[in-house]
């Protein structure tokens, strides 16, 4: 089985910020009651006085407030589909498994159209909360542990914050460029480990090996 991470990985960008102003330019009160607390949350969490889980509850908050989602996300990946790296594509298998961080609502419907499974995070559209956790670093390598799936035969992602689940397969693999370029996952040194380290949430323990 391979294992990808989704946003930057094989899709440029990320599809809950893309998502976010798809939204907001068809439905603009969304300017006025979302996008000035989500910048808020933004540079609150680079100022350190926020942790992720919490930045990420208030991105994906403007779900609650599109009520023609089923409408909106269908129309939002009949346009962006067509972004999703080739190189992935031209190895696409059926026993993929996509992991992401972002919302399971917005992910399920680009795996489905692809025809692979996925696992994201799910968020609550009527309450605005986490059902569970942020699917995001540690997390992702629990889930693969916690439910005995598969071994990973190759692991990609965009980001060294993924290097708990990478440490579980037996090749993993740097996607970068704009999801245009994949190289070997880097061999990391003490100094390098510890700046990983600081990437990921502080409320998760993080054994790099």
């Amino acid at each position: 089985m391979n294992v990808y991470d989704f946003d930057g990985t094989i899709y440029p960008g990320d599809c809950s910020i893309g998502f976010a102003f798809w939204c907001m330019n068809r439905h603009p009160k969304l300017w006025f009651t979302y996008f000035p607390r989500a910048v808020k949350a933004f540079v609150q969490y680079k100022m350190g006085k926020i942790p992720n889980y919490q930045l990420q509850c208030t991105v994906f908050s403007y779900l609650m407030q599109v009520n023609d989602f089923e409408v909106q996300i269908e129309r939002y990946w009949d346009r962006n589909e067509r972004k999703i790296s080739t190189w992935y594509l031209a190895q696409k298998r059926p026993d993929d498994l996509i992991i992401s961080a972002s919302p399971l609502c917005i992910i399920e419907r680009i795996a489905g159209r692809l025809g692979v499974n996925c696992v994201a995070t799910e968020y609550d559209r009527e309450y605005g909360v986490l059902v569970n956790n942020l699917m995001y670093a540690t997390e992702k390598s629990m889930y693969m542990i916690d439910r005995d799936m598969p071994q990973i035969d190759n692991f990609y992602s965009d980001s060294l914050a993924d290097t708990p689940l990478a440490l579980l397969a037996d090749k993993a693999h740097l996607v970068t460029n704009n999801a245009t370029a994949v190289t070997d996952w880097p061999k990391l040194d003490d100094l390098t480990a510890e700046k990983v380290k600081k990437k990921i949430d502080t409320g998760w323990s993080i054994h790099l090996g």
